[in-house]
């Protein structure tokens, strides 16, 4: 499984088609892979286990989520005033 999760990373180009964001605008989907990848790596890290899964989720916000939202989130994670729980 480990492999598998590996080559998709490896393969990956950009965010593919998720059926929970349908709409030509991807600002939620976008958000929830942000999300996502913060709550894979602290429930990984927390099993002291590998968080090489959870790149899957930042190569995907990364390609869909503009760059000035994401230091923004990175910041308000930092002062403790991010609206998302993770």
């Amino acid at each position: 499984m480990a492999e598998n999760i590996e080559e998709k990373i490896k393969n990956y180009r950009t965010a593919p088609f998720d059926a929970r964001f349908p709409n030509t605008n991807q600002t939620r989907n976008c958000f929830q892979n942000y999300l996502d990848f913060h709550r894979c790596n602290k429930a990984l890290s927390a099993k002291d286990q590998d968080v090489t899964p959870c790149q899957w989720y930042q190569r995907v916000y990364k390609s869909l989520c503009p760059m000035s939202w994401v230091s923004k989130w990175d910041e308000q994670i930092e002062n403790g005033s991010f609206p998302g729980k993770i």
